[in-house]
């Protein structure tokens, strides 16, 4: 074995490393086998250095700014309070004002301040006006989490009328591309950057009623490994979450009949839909530096059912 001095002790073969710098970081490093014959080992004990207090466990955003789109209600209300626990500066953006204000007050009551902006991600020309409001305002973007979405039941895809299928693949696909377009330029900028773009199941199991909702979807998967290739070279991580049914007011066609809400339970193995909060510390670990070197990822939340 190049680089392994042996000798034999009490009967076993014991090794020590000639090049310790292969192994920097480690301590008490050492490996025993019984013969040279088979090779089995009887024992194998390797000590991690002691990470420092709080290292790994804990998730601080402390001088990040963030997008949050779609962040007046629901999945992205809940994200952005989250990243204004950990730290970060958060933006919101959604197309109602009154949305809006009442979600900065309601944090606003829990100790947190974001800026709310108002914008349709499907336009170009709001798109570009918001993120002109970001960068006079910080400078710079570090985390973009691509939330909005849109579903309209339609009994098929084929006999739905052109109009619908553009406004749900534009508010789901186009606006992602939109914003994630619009967010590299100020992550570039800053020298880094994280965009989470939150998908669903539906991306990956065609649902009756939900039809050009999963194709968009569909896309927007493929579209976050796009950018995870491209982009990787300016560290900019680029990946995905996908929910099954997460019961906020988008999905509450689903969860407010009872039978439904049975029928869909019974297809996740851990006998729930999820809630906000299922959701929220994944995109919270895709959004710190614990992901760094995770890109172009979907990460399953859903309780089992595509297990």
């Amino acid at each position: 074995m190049a680089g392994v001095r042996h000798k034999n002790l009490n009967g076993y073969s014991a090794f020590s490393i000639r090049h310790p710098e292969w192994f920097e970081g480690f301590s008490n490093f050492e490996f025993q086998v019984s013969s040279f014959s088979d090779l089995t080992f009887s024992a194998f004990c390797v000590s991690f250095p002691e990470e420092k207090e709080g290292e790994m466990n804990t998730i601080d955003l402390t001088g990040k700014v963030a997008l949050v789109t779609g962040g007046s209600r629901g999945l992205g209300k809940a994200i952005a309070m989250a990243m204004a626990e950990k730290g970060a500066e958060v933006v919101i953006c959604g197309r109602k004002q009154d949305n809006l204000d009442q979600a900065v007050e309601d944090l606003r009551q829990k100790g947190m301040n974001i800026t709310a902006l108002m914008a349709n991600v499907g336009r170009s020309d709001e798109v570009t006006a918001l993120f002109q409001a970001i960068e006079d305002r910080f400078d710079r973007l570090d985390i973009l989490v691509n939330n909005v979405g849109m579903n309209i039941l339609t009994p098929s895809v084929i006999a739905t009328d052109e109009g619908l299928w553009d406004k749900i693949i534009t508010t789901n696909l186009k606006g992602t591309f939109l914003v994630s377009a619009s967010g590299v330029r100020l992550m570039k900028k800053a020298g880094q950057g994280k965009i989470i773009n939150i998908s669903s199941i539906a991306a990956r199991k065609a649902a009756m009623g939900m039809g050009i909702y999963c194709v968009a979807k569909a896309g927007v998967e493929m579209l976050t490994r796009v950018l995870a290739v491209e982009l990787a070279q300016d560290r900019i991580n680029v990946n995905g979450v996908a929910p099954c049914v997460v019961k906020t007011q988008f999905s509450q066609p689903f969860w407010s009949n009872e039978s439904l809400l049975r029928e869909i339970t019974n297809t996740i193995p851990m006998g729930r839909i999820a809630e906000p909060e299922d959701v929220v510390g994944t995109v919270l670990f895709l959004a710190s530096g614990m992901s760094d070197f995770v890109t172009g990822e979907i990460i399953t939340v859903d309780g089992g059912s595509m297990a």
